[in-house]
């Protein structure tokens, strides 16, 4: 048998899955993500779109500076500003920073967003590559909304893109739009049209309006694509991206019809998951694919006689595979720091000693109220404890009264730009009392859209979790907080949320 076809992977969790509603992270947040995409050994991160803000631009710079083995790509649209403040970010990465430029080509973006005609879309294209292309080789362009492309002229700008020196083609799928049939046409089209084509690598980065994005993108490699565009959890705007998880794993587990391969450590997958719901509070539904709670689990009596007698009956894969350890060894109160570290090791945390001091002690405080503590109370602990927005509001003591017969009530103590204040608040319920309590405090005119509670394990000693979405002046954001006492759990993600509308206020974004 000849050798596997390798596929790079270009995960993009760092920029199109931020876009996620809520999912804004700080350049502290997404470089733990980018520690945990390199353990993964992604081919190429897409970093940030450094022309966005402030914060974006300096996210993209810490990366390229810190990151030593995948390509860091920063996105940028054909026009000079954005592509040299690209490289003046990706710049430390040497030659392994990627220039990621974009403009769109179908009919219905040229005439009503970008008002070009083909040929202005094309110099235009051709010029944002060039420029590119004299910081670095390592350019890559997309035709925004390529699928929704005519062909022809599709097949004419990619083959100027790269005589202008692209060395990547990106053919997105950009409203998730197109079928696994179609888009493999699209492929096979542009490999039988464009002269050049293969002095670059055609890659595909498809969206999940439809649920076919993980679809679409094997169809794509069976017609020639060699580089997949993803998220961790197919987090992203709107439906979401083609899921990282899901292509990888499909890959390594049929390839008796896929003869293709990656070079991602698929044992990091479960741990990057973890964090990255951890960091943005986008939690993974039970069923999802590969990385979902019940992923491995068997319920009915047939499936769960067939694994116990042989895996393979109903289990298509591992649970090691990706890194899920069945035989978790539960941590309790006895147990010491060498364990403690261990464990957080294992789960992708890299902590200094200075962070894991703070969450031995946080353990050690949760142990004594819980028997055991489980992978997810550690993942809140760090959370809670080290993965954290600068503080402009904190939580310094809280007391909440409620029954059927008092009114629920709230007295809350916070400090606010380093001063105490105090103040007591009568609400419908004890949580809404909380909220209303702090909300005044804070003096910020936020609008609650969501709120929820569940226990982060089993028992009625088990840590709560609670999240709220905050609205502010159209921009949200979400919060999470953890706690043995669900109020408290409430209290501090709603303080969570306050603190991340802060931090953003002080980037300086871009109109887009």
């Amino acid at each position: 048998m000849s050798e596997p076809k390798k596929i790079l992977i270009f995960d993009t969790t760092l920029r199109d899955g931020e876009q996620s509603p809520g999912a804004s992270m700080t350049i502290e947040e997404k470089l733990r993500i980018a520690h945990q995409l390199e353990k993964m050994n992604v081919d190429v991160m897409e970093a940030g779109f450094p022309i966005a803000s402030e914060g974006d631009f300096e996210a993209v710079k810490k990366i390229a500076q810190t990151i030593k083995g995948p390509q860091i790509a920063g996105l940028s649209r054909a026009n000079d500003k954005d592509i040299d403040r690209a490289w003046e970010a990706l710049k430390y990465a040497g030659d392994r920073g990627r220039i990621h430029t974009f403009i769109a080509t179908s009919d219905i973006h040229m005439k009503h967003k970008l008002k070009m005609t083909e040929d202005e879309v094309v110099e235009t294209a051709v010029k944002a590559v060039k420029r590119a292309a004299g910081y670095t080789p390592n350019v890559e362009f997309s035709a925004e909304d390529a699928v929704r492309t005519r062909l022809p002229f599709l097949a004419r700008i990619v083959e100027a893109v790269i005589d202008a020196g692209a060395t990547t083609v990106n053919i997105p799928d950009t409203v998730g739009y197109t079928m696994p049939n179609e888009y493999y046409d699209i492929i096979r089209y542009l490999k039988e049209n464009v002269p050049n084509i293969e002095r670059a690598v055609i890659s595909v980065h498809c969206h999940n309006d439809l649920g076919l994005s993980v679809a679409n993108s094997l169809a794509a490699i069976r017609a020639g694509a060699g580089q997949v565009e993803c998220t961790v959890n197919g987090i992203g705007e709107r439906a979401g991206n083609c899921s990282l998880e899901e292509v990888v794993m499909g890959l390594k587990t049929r390839q008796d019809i896929m003869p293709y391969k990656t070079d991602v450590v698929t044992e990091h997958i479960y741990a990057t998951s973890r964090l990255l719901t951890t960091i943005t509070g986008i939690v993974v539904q039970p069923n999802k694919a590969i990385v979902g709670a019940n992923a491995f689990a068997h319920e009915a009596g047939i499936h769960q006689h067939g694994v116990l007698m042989e895996k393979s009956t109903y289990e298509i894969m591992t649970p090691e595979s990706i890194g899920l350890n069945q035989n978790k060894l539960v941590l309790g109160k006895h147990s010491g720091r060498h364990a403690f570290i261990q464990r957080l090791e294992s789960l992708g945390y890299d902590l200094s000693k200075e962070d894991i001091e703070k969450a031995f002690v946080r353990f050690k405080a949760l142990a004594d109220v819980k028997k055991e503590i489980f992978d997810e109370d550690l993942d809140a602990i760090v959370a809670d404890e080290i993965i954290r927005v600068p503080e402009r509001y904190k939580l310094l003591q809280m007391n909440v009264s409620s029954g059927s017969f008092a009114a629920p009530t709230a007295t809350v103590q916070m400090e606010v730009d380093g001063e105490i204040c105090k103040t007591a608040v009568i609400g419908d319920g004890p949580v809404d009392a909380t909220f209303k309590a702090i909300k005044d405090l804070s003096g910020c005119d936020v609008r609650l859209l969501h709120f929820s509670v569940g226990a982060i394990t089993g028992g009625t000693d088990a840590q709560g979790e609670c999240t709220v979405r905050l609205e502010e002046q159209g921009r949200e954001q979400l919060g999470q907080g953890a706690h043995p006492d669900i109020i408290v759990a409430a209290a501090k993600a709603y303080i969570n949320a306050l603190n991340k509308i802060a931090s953003l206020q002080k980037r300086t974004p871009v109109d887009l």
